[in-house]
């Protein structure tokens, strides 16, 4: 939740009058390392997504996350449990784990009936976009948005001539145009 990336992002977002709220799974909160069980992550992520509808009643709805937390925004989404959000986000969809290609992790993609936005970066080594991309294309209501360079921190080297900052306004100024694009009023 305090990731300085997931700082910078809404600060980008901000900027762009999108407004986030951000929150911590159980296992994170408590500062243990291993994620809990799928159950409970999506129980809290949907009592966050409850929590943010309540702060802001009549805003459009967004849900998403995160590496792990879009992925687990994505399971209580297939589960029909996110009705009242508009769209999913997704900063590095982790398709598989590093060095292990596969597309188990989204199996239940097809049942998710929001607009999908996955942001990912051509050097991610959680999300293959040979084995991506056509998952995406197959989704009636996914978007894909390729950051060349980019791992799956959303960091780029150097020699890219981009910065790291840059990086964060173009997924930004992607995230503002898919709100845009989803009917929302900004």
């Amino acid at each position: 939740m305090r990731h300085p990336f997931l700082e910078a992002v809404a600060a980008a977002l901000a900027a762009r009058r999108i407004a986030s709220f951000r929150f911590e799974f159980p296992y994170q909160a408590a500062g243990a390392r291993r994620p809990d069980p799928r159950p409970v992550l999506v129980a809290k992520l949907c009592e966050a997504v409850a929590e943010g509808a309540s702060r802001a009643p009549g805003l459009p709805l967004f849900a998403g996350g995160k590496s792990m937390g879009g992925r687990i925004a994505s399971h209580a989404a297939a589960e029909g449990r996110l009705g009242a959000v508009r769209a999913l986000v997704f900063l590095g969809f982790p398709l598989h784990p590093a060095g292990k290609p596969g597309v188990e992790r989204a199996e239940h993609l097809p049942r998710v009936a929001q607009p999908m936005l996955f942001l990912q970066g051509t050097r991610d080594a959680l999300a293959d976009l040979a084995l991506l991309a056509p998952i995406c294309e197959k989704l009636p209501r996914a978007r894909l948005h390729v950051i060349d360079g980019a791992d799956h921190g959303f960091h780029v080297p150097k020699r890219s001539g981009r910065s790291d900052a840059d990086v964060i306004e173009e997924l930004a100024d992607e995230i503002a145009r898919f709100v845009g694009q989803s009917g929302d009023v900004l």
